[in-house]
């Protein structure tokens, strides 16, 4: 198999409250030139740089993004991209996309490379929906004939046709990241980068590009490399994964390991009911208009040890901050194994109701009636969104939680069965009959 993508030593150097050598505005040119006469000491990017790669060490006020990062990726492969923020993953995917060079280092290219990594990115703010899609065909170098052809796939994919002779900055951020979708997804490119761009869109266009991409990948081998923090998605998309941590590469391998590996490093402790976890400084993304403070559960039933247990009710107590009043179409409560893997997934999306929070602190009470799940450890997840599908907060690991193994004599609990999820079943034999 042909590598697509090949990555070797690569990294990337960036000064803390500096600004690039190559700005490209007499403005920004003029703003360094007076720095550097008013403060002639002030070492430059460059200089700076210099030194970090002459004598192998680091200045102060530099760090690396990226740090001797070596992967490569073969033809048809979907990969996913973890690890936490800062950890360098949209830093990488913008030297793939040659939107930064790097500090030092190389990467090898086998096709046209199509990216989707911020809204708009690569669409002209004056222009139209229409005029974009035929610049950014462009721009990868395909004929006007071809992009035409697939016009009408491309607009009927966004749901934007109303619009697409307006131009794209009275678009909402939702149009904006469908368009850019459409037209990264269906312009002809053997290469796709994605970031995490896609939490923009509402949960039915989330589902409908990761199929999209499903099929770009299966269907027309084309190579995809997949930043998310949504380690359900990684799990659905990608064969392979690559664990970024502080501008390295910790691990690399098939994508079930990979999730693991990093939810292991997430840091989540397990709780015991009635007692509140502070999740402020959990690990985390959205855009922070309301966030998660603290969450605490309860469980009906104290001879386990304050602990739930299958079959059982089991309510959590939310304390919210907003720095606004904000409508929210989405609190859910989810529940992963160790693995990543989602089981059970109480969204008030599904109820239909739309919560109203802010400013300040709100407190939220969701409960889950009956929990049919087997004894085990779970890791939960929280999420908040508005009525339009815009990600608030979500933390995909807050803390664990152990579901009890008791007795099956106690409360007439049906005997412990395999895998995770409990289900309540009953067996009837009918009459025999004989040949």
């Amino acid at each position: 198999m042909s590598v697509a993508i090949e990555i070797t030593d690569l990294s990337k150097l960036y000064r803390v409250g500096g600004i690039s050598r190559s700005s490209g505005s007499l403005r920004e040119d003029a703003t360094r030139w007076m720095r550097k006469i008013f403060t002639p000491n002030r070492k430059t990017h460059a200089d700076s740089g210099n030194r970090a790669q002459s004598d192998g060490s680091t200045p102060p006020e530099c760090f690396w993004a990226l740090k001797d990062v070596n992967l490569d990726i073969n033809q048809g492969e979907v990969i996913g991209i973890v690890g936490p923020n800062g950890a360098g993953k949209s830093t990488l995917l913008k030297i793939l996309a040659r939107i930064t060079p790097p500090t030092s280092g190389r990467v090898r290219y086998r096709g046209r490379v199509g990216s989707l990594l911020e809204i708009g990115t690569g669409f002209h703010r004056e222009l139209t929906g229409r005029e974009n899609v035929f610049l950014n065909g462009s721009i990868l170098g395909m004929p006007r004939e071809e992009v035409a052809a697939k016009l009408d796939e491309i607009v009927a994919f966004a749901e934007v046709n109303k619009f697409l002779d307006t131009p794209v900055k009275f678009y909402s951020s939702g149009m904006y990241v469908r368009l850019a979708f459409a037209v990264a997804a269906h312009l002809d490119t053997d290469i796709l980068l994605v970031d995490e761009v896609l939490a923009v869109g509402d949960v039915r266009f989330q589902q409908k590009c990761l199929g999209k991409m499903e099929s770009a990948a299966r269907a027309d081998g084309r190579t995809v490399l997949f930043v998310s923090h949504n380690m359900n998605a990684v799990q659905r998309l990608c064969s392979r994964g690559a664990f970024l941590q502080e501008g390295r590469v910790k691990n690399q391998g098939s994508a079930a390991d990979i999730v693991k590996a990093y939810l292991s490093t997430c840091g989540s402790e397990t709780a015991t009911s009635s007692e509140w976890i502070d999740v402020t400084n959990a690990l985390r993304f959205g855009t922070g208009q309301v966030q998660f403070r603290s969450v605490r559960y309860r469980s009906d039933l104290e001879a386990a040890g304050f602990q739930a247990y299958p079959q059982g009710q089991i309510e959590f107590t939310m304390l919210l901050e907003s720095k606004a009043t904000k409508a929210l179409g989405s609190i859910a409560v989810t529940f992963y194994t160790l693995d990543g893997t989602k089981l059970v997934n109480a969204d008030t999306i599904s109820l239909g109701q739309v919560v109203e929070v802010g400013p300040g602190l709100d407190e939220v009470q969701l409960t889950i009636k009956q929990l049919y799940l087997n004894p085990g450890v779970y890791r939960i997840g929280l999420y908040l969104a508005d009525p339009l599908g815009l990600v608030l907060d979500h933390i995909q690991s807050a803390f664990e939680i152990n579901v009890a193994d008791l007795e099956s004599d106690r409360l007439g609990q049906i005997p412990v069965q395999h895998g995770s999820v409990f289900c309540d079943f009953e067996v009837v034999k009918r009459n025999h009959h004989a040949d």
